[in-house]
């Protein structure tokens, strides 16, 4: 009786546990660039085979070298396929009749079947008829496919019909596997790159690492051949052709100088100032290689712009930054896609019909809908498909890239929504999870933040079409977690002088641990490590006896396990995990330490985050403020960057630029001197910083005050019903520049917060018409302003020159006049009668006709003061 085989092997016990087991009736294809590099694989898949006792066949029809290893017991059957496709495959029948179930087979290169057929539509067909007879022989059997030899025709039905698909490169000698399919099987780690080292098939996960892998191998599926041939991909077949003529001459002869501005207008840009820099920074060979990484057609808007050209300005500048920047092997969906999916999802006439209107909040939802809820035509999802077997399981973001986007003039800070893929599941679940993602940040260019702000910067009627930018998410898994160990924003300028000893022009960063969504959104719980780069070590006022109350405590990932983004405590991410080279980012609290031996005291965790290590030991600074430098020079303007870096050796790291755009910084940081001897009872408000913005010296018309004691008492339905009402109030006079009012804005704790119990939880748009912000600590102990400054919210701040002023009236130095805010009569009821039953807990001041209020603010000197005068 014949033994019937219910387990199956590679002959590779760690390539086993990748596969999660070799099931009865896998045909598994090996996609290589070399037939060398598929023999490493045959060999102990034959030799586990014998050595099993099951039936091994070879079938030998291919020129290669012979795939065998010597010694090895096989049936070996020569065929010859010039002898027609039917007798060919007829042989290969007879053969798997002849042996029955649980044999293992060995097939010659697929590829060298087309030079006999003259067909990839004929290896498809070989391929869709012999693989479900092998699986239905419950055989386990072994493919190769040259890689790039073949059109999506064939790939598509092999891909379609094997079990088990894997990509296999050859990087300086090094193996390393890629699996694209494994049918009915996953783990947490299966579509990850594997190196092949010592026997072992090591997950890869540090971003640096696998983009500098991917994006030195070739990637024949991104070749415009294998694209539909219309006038887009013409265009870039005949630059790619131009390229490979001149590469002798890395710049653009006549004919090249014309083909780049063709694609520069075709794919790129078409905004004069930023075409002007990209004529100037990108080469032809720059364009091929956007193109290649292109789903759809169309712009790839404003935000790939902003880090494509700061790369090439970089690199083109000093060569250092070649081996310092993290590779980049980002996608661009083109701004086509999204027009196309507006149209095709019955949401482009009432898109139209809402720019039209007056009022935006109560009219975008269903749009919105539609769009969360909409499809993508076929060949669009065939496209993120493949992009998403290149990506494997690396956690993704996809953001906004707008055209009107990160331009000068218009910095849309966190307007757009950019969501993270942890990109976990099985194929079908993050292709699922990817199209959400886009669904939802395609939804986002209608809600009423996105809406008001262009409105309120006159861009309604100009042309705004959502082009997206696929990144993979910088940083390396941590056991469940997945992040970057620094990221962080920069600016050229610095709007903060928080100390005489400061330069405004050297620049300033914002840098957390883990993800940067903690540096640009707004976390009221907790601190960030704000740098001034020619002071790196000054921190902003703070009390010197306790700094590691004002250091970050917790860290935003990527829960793997959850497959979503979350927030955790410093401690838990770190504990017990021995890649992180903690002593780089955090001190160990002595003091701490000493306590714990004094009361015998175990297992605690004495460190704190202020990167000391990292700003004294290493030169992360200076490259930092290098590349700042050299951006604004190339801009010719202020810039605000987006970063991340990972050490990926105790010495070396390399820093992934992931967004720059002209930071909308109005003039330089000039000093106002305030009068002297103002009498006490004469002042309503005295601060000695933080001041953020431009230095101002001017009347104030009205004060928009919020009465922190009643605030506090509200309901949370109630303090979100309140930060309506004031966005009603800036708002009365917005039709008018004449009759506009120079507006200071009062409220406790943090405005623009999530957190009502925090501050007022305004929307930008609610204030956008004002001239001062004040936040006055009063909701909750250690306000400073290094919680927000270098967010989205500080930004619309900074591009709408609004001044932002902190006032802690505990302090010695500060004056904070309740009396005068609480006690002038309020206009609350005259200027919004529908809004009355509110004056106890807002308060609207303007002067009487006998006195003016006076603003003197000092941003060099932090101090400003605001001021009753008798006219």
């Amino acid at each position: 009786m014949k033994k019937v085989f219910t387990s199956m092997s590679t002959g590779l016990k760690e390539l086993d546990r990748v596969f999660q087991g070799v099931h009865p009736g896998d045909n598994i294809v090996f996609q290589v660039d070399s037939i060398e590099d598929y023999i490493p694989f045959v060999h102990p898949f034959c030799i586990e085979a014998t050595g099993e006792k099951r039936e091994l066949i070879y079938f030998r029809f291919a020129d290669h070298p012979w795939l065998l290893p010597e010694n090895v017991n096989a049936h070996i059957y020569e065929l010859n396929p010039n002898d027609g496709f039917e007798n060919f495959i007829s042989a290969i029948f007879d053969v798997i009749e002849k042996f029955g179930k649980g044999a293992c087979y060995v097939f010659d290169s697929l590829s060298d079947l087309v030079a006999d057929w003259y067909s990839d539509r004929m290896l498809g067909n070989f391929f869709m008829l012999t693989c479900p007879y092998l699986y239905d022989f419950e055989t386990a059997t072994y493919f190769a496919l040259l890689r790039g030899h073949h059109m999506s025709i064939a790939i598509k039905a092999i891909h379609n019909t094997a079990q088990v698909i894997v990509d296999v490169y050859n990087r300086k000698q090094q193996l390393y596997l890629h699996p694209l399919k494994v049918y009915k099987r996953y783990s947490p780690t299966m579509y990850m790159l594997h190196q092949w080292k010592n026997q072992n098939f090591v997950p890869v996960s540090n971003s640096a690492v696998i983009a500098e892998i991917m994006t030195s191998l070739p990637q024949p599926w991104l070749d415009f051949t294998m694209q539909p041939l219309d006038i887009w991909t013409r265009a870039f077949i005949k630059a790619a052709g131009a390229l490979a003529k001149a590469k002798e001459s890395p710049s653009c002869g006549s004919e090249e100088t014309s083909l780049c501005t063709q694609l520069l207008r075709m794919a790129v840009t078409r905004e004069p100032q930023l075409l002007k820099l990209a004529q100037r920074y990108f080469d032809l060979q720059d364009l091929v290689a956007i193109g290649k990484r292109m789903v759809g057609t169309g712009l790839i808007g404003g935000k790939s712009v902003g880090m494509l050209l700061a790369r090439a300005i970089l690199i083109k500048q000093n060569p250092k930054w070649t081996e310092l920047l993290e590779p980049h092997d980002s996608f661009f969906i083109g701004s086509d896609v999204f027009y196309s999916y507006l149209i095709q999802n019955g949401c482009w006439w009432l898109r139209r019909k809402l720019k039209k209107q007056k009022t935006f909040r109560d009219h975008s939802e269903e749009v919105r809908e539609r769009l969360l809820n909409g499809s993508f035509p076929e060949e669009i999802v065939a496209q993120f498909r493949e992009m998403l077997d290149y990506f494997g399981q690396s956690p993704l973001i996809v953001r906004s890239s707008s055209l009107l986007e990160d331009a000068y003039g218009n910095a849309f800070s966190g307007k757009y929504e950019s969501v993270f893929c942890a990109n976990q599941g099985t194929p079908a679940e993050r292709l699922d999870s990817f199209i959400n993602a886009v669904r939802q940040v395609y939804a986002s260019t209608l809600t009423y933040e996105a809406l008001a702000y262009r409105a309120h910067r006159g861009l309604l009627d100009r042309d705004e079409q959502m082009a997206l930018l696929v990144m993979r998410v910088s940083g390396a898994r941590y056991d469940t977690f997945y992040f970057p160990q620094l990221a962080g924003v920069g600016f050229s300028y610095n709007p903060y002088v928080w100390s005489n000893d400061i330069d405004p022009k050297a620049g300033m960063i914002r840098l957390v641990f883990g993800l940067g969504t903690r540096a640009v959104d707004r976390t009221d719980d907790d601190y960030t490590r704000l740098i001034a780069l020619n002071e790196p070590l000054k921190m902003p006022a703070v009390d010197t006896n306790d700094v590691k109350k004002y250091t970050q405590k917790r860290v935003d990932v990527l829960d793997l396990d959850a497959n979503k983004q979350r927030t955790a405590d410093f401690e838990k991410v770190v504990a017990h995990n021995q890649d992180i080279p903690l002593d780089i980012f955090a001190s160990q609290d002595r003091d701490l330490e000493r306590r714990a031996r004094e009361h015998g005291f175990k297992n605690i965790f004495p460190y704190y985050l202020n990167f000391e290590k990292l700003l004294q030991q290493t030169d992360f600074i200076n490259n930092m403020t290098d590349m700042l430098a050299s951006l604004q020079k190339a801009y010719r303007y202020p810039v605000d960057i987006e970063f991340t870096a990972n050490f990926i050796a105790p010495e070396l790291y390399r820093i992934n630029l992931v967004q720059c755009r002209p930071f909308q910084v109005k003039g330089e940081v000039s000093a106002v001197k305030a009068p002297k001897d103002i009498a006490l009872d004469k002042i309503v408000f005295k601060t000695q910083g933080p001041i953020i913005g431009t230095s101002l010296a001017t009347a104030i018309d009205r004060i928009i005050y919020i009465v922190p004691q009643k605030y506090s008492n509200l309901k949370l339905q109630e303090c979100y019903a309140l930060a309506r009402i004031v966005g009603q109030l800036t708002h009365l006079e917005e039709s008018s520049e004449q009759d506009k009012k120079i507006t200071a804005l009062v409220g406790p704790g943090r405005w623009g917060t999530t957190t009502p119990a925090l501050g007022v939880p305004v929307s930008f748009s609610d204030i956008n018409t004002v001239s001062v912000l004040c936040e006055v600590a009063k909701m909750h102990e250690g306000l400073i302003p290094d919680v927000s400054l270098g967010t989205h919210f500080f930004n619309d701040l900074v591009e709408t020159d609004i001044l932002y002023l902190a006032i802690h009236p505990e302090n010695n130095e500060s004056v904070f006049n309740e009396e005068f805010l609480e006690k002038t009569p309020s206009k609350l009821k005259e200027m919004l009668p529908g809004a009355a039953s509110w004056a106890s807990v807002i308060r609207v001041i303007e002067p009487d006709g006998n006195s003016q209020l006076f603003l003197s603010a000092d941003a060099v000197g932090q101090e400003a003061v605001c001021y009753l005068k008798i006219i």
